[in-house]
């Protein structure tokens, strides 16, 4: 069972809620949905990012979803060294505080696995799906309000599991009646979070994310799902030159206009 989360959002009863605070509101509606679930062999353990790492999400989120965004990038759930660590999808320690500048305490989960212990913006161990993802962004914009005019990045599950080796399983490792049900619940927010990002491009990470965007928003009209391959480095193909590859299909997606310091072209026409 996940633990209870942070407290809602406050604010004064006339308040008009920003973008940023209506799609943490979502998140936290979220972690209610999810506190309950149990989850089955083989998981052992359950980290959410989104209680104990709220304020460095909630950082992030305040930081750089200030306004619409027309291309929303997704991922499927935290790794151990990530956002797990982070609160920041694909989470990489060092660009979550030296480039994205992101800020804010994080306080373990009462049950860690002895192997991946959650030490926050200290934690000094780097992902390598993470380096890869912001690295090639962190090239190609030079600034992260370049990346963020137009685009942001979030999970579809904010749940990291672990087995009881310590190893990291993804949604695809559970049984299939825990899975759909805990996607189910996830993609139910996700339909929310992006008709309020008003974004009409969906660019899954990886196949497994791609499929469940396809799925989850298979009647939202004007929204457009596409894939860009994993920067995981269990991909052959990512190992062989990621940055090349992402560059490739950004390009065919009609995104790199979008993505460099002068950039002024329209997303997703």
């Amino acid at each position: 069972m996940v633990e209870p989360g942070p407290p809602a959002l406050r604010g004064g009863p006339r308040d008009s809620p920003t973008l940023a605070q209506s799609f943490l509101e979502e998140e936290l509606q979220l972690n209610l949905a999810l506190q309950d679930l149990d989850f089955a062999e083989p998981v052992s353990y359950v980290y959410n990012p989104l209680e104990y790492a709220w304020e460095p999400h909630r950082d992030y989120v305040t930081r750089y979803c200030q306004g619409p965004k027309a291309v929303l990038f997704l991922g499927m759930n935290p790794g151990p060294f990530g956002m797990a660590q982070t609160g920041v999808p694909f989470g990489e320690v060092k660009h979550v505080r030296d480039w994205l500048a992101v800020r804010g305490p994080v306080t373990p989960p009462s049950r860690e696995h002895p192997k991946r212990p959650i030490r926050g913006l200290d934690c000094p161990n780097s992902e390598v799906s993470g380096a890869r993802f912001w690295g090639f962004f962190r090239a190609l914009c030079g600034h992260p309000e370049v990346f963020f005019r137009h685009c942001f990045v979030h999970n579809l599950c904010p749940l990291l599991f672990l087995a009881a080796s310590g190893k990291n399983l993804t949604p695809a490792d559970l049984p299939p009646s825990r899975r759909a049900h805990l996607l189910g619940i996830c993609e139910g927010t996700l339909r929310r979070q992006v008709e309020l990002l008003g974004a009409r491009l969906v660019v899954g990470i990886g196949r497994f994310a791609e499929q469940r965007a396809r799925r989850a928003l298979a009647g939202c009209p004007g929204v457009r799902v596409e894939g860009l391959p994993h920067p995981s480095p269990r991909s052959a193909l990512a190992n062989r030159g990621w940055d090349d590859v992402a560059r490739r299909r950004l390009d065919e997606l009609g995104l790199l206009a979008l993505l460099t310091p002068l950039g002024t072209g329209q997303a997703c026409q």
